[in-house]
């Protein structure tokens, strides 16, 4: 039960599909981690099994080759003691002859005894060998899916480091675009053009009161030419008068 129980989750881990799996996870990296923890210690169990497994098979596979050559020394003490007994006969010792035929028998039984054992045991021997064979072959499966899954962790990781690293540099790019609104440099060319616009506006300012002043001055200049050409439309109307009384 123990040995099925083993083989079905060897053959369902190798079985799974790790991109599906991952496809179906929230955090890939999380469950890929996971995944490679649950398939070192499933493989460490399975390899603890089947080395037991393996190691009955081998006493079982040592049984059956003593067996086996127990039937054949008990074959071999069998046809020594019928041969003897063969002697003793042909001499006319009867009773000599008699008692070797008798371990001849108890031999033969022997052997008997060990080949059935021996037979016995060979369809557990084959189902056992079957059953290691299965179990090997599942290992090595788990341990393909374990490279595979490494390395599609590792691989999953070297891509998110190469992505985070892709962003961290757009980032970086994008706070020394001159064309971002949001960025400092951008800010900051802001704040100089309004400064300027402030330092135009005064210099417009001071230009404009420098044009009032002098607009002041030649209205008084006009001023002062009317005043003094009055004066001398005055100073001739006097003259003529003047003239005018002598007459």
């Amino acid at each position: 039960m123990i040995k099925q129980s083993i083989f079905g989750r060897i053959a369902q881990l190798a079985k799974a599909n790790i991109n599906a799996l991952i496809d179906a996870a929230e955090d890939p990296q999380l469950m890929l981690d996971q995944m490679v923890r649950d398939y070192t210690e499933n493989i460490r169990e399975a390899e603890a099994a089947v080395a037991q497994t393996i190691g009955s098979l081998r006493l079982l596979e040592q049984d059956h080759a003593e067996d086996v050559r127990e039937a054949q020394e008990w074959g071999n003490k069998a046809l020594a003691a019928s041969n003897r007994a063969e002697e003793f006969r042909a001499t006319g010792r009867s009773s000599d002859a008699e008692k070797f035929d008798n371990l001849a028998k108890v031999a033969l039984q022997r052997q008997i005894q060990y080949e059935t054992e021996a037979r016995g045991a060979e369809p557990q021997i084959q189902s056992q060998t079957e059953v290691v064979e299965k179990l090997k072959d599942g290992l090595n499966k788990m341990r393909g899916k374990l490279q595979e899954l490494s390395a599609k962790r590792d691989e999953l990781n070297a891509r998110q480091k190469t992505v985070q690293a892709q962003s961290q540099v757009q980032d970086a790019l994008r706070s020394f675009d001159v064309l971002d609104p949001t960025s400092e440099v951008s800010r900051f060319e802001d704040k100089i053009r309004r400064e300027e616009a402030r330092i135009l506006g005064q210099q417009e300012l001071a230009a404009s009161s420098l044009d009032a002043q002098f607009e002041s001055l030649e209205a008084l200049g006009q001023q002062s030419e009317v005043e003094a050409r009055l004066a001398a439309l005055k100073s001739r109307s006097a003259e003529k008068i003047v003239s005018a009384e002598e007459v």
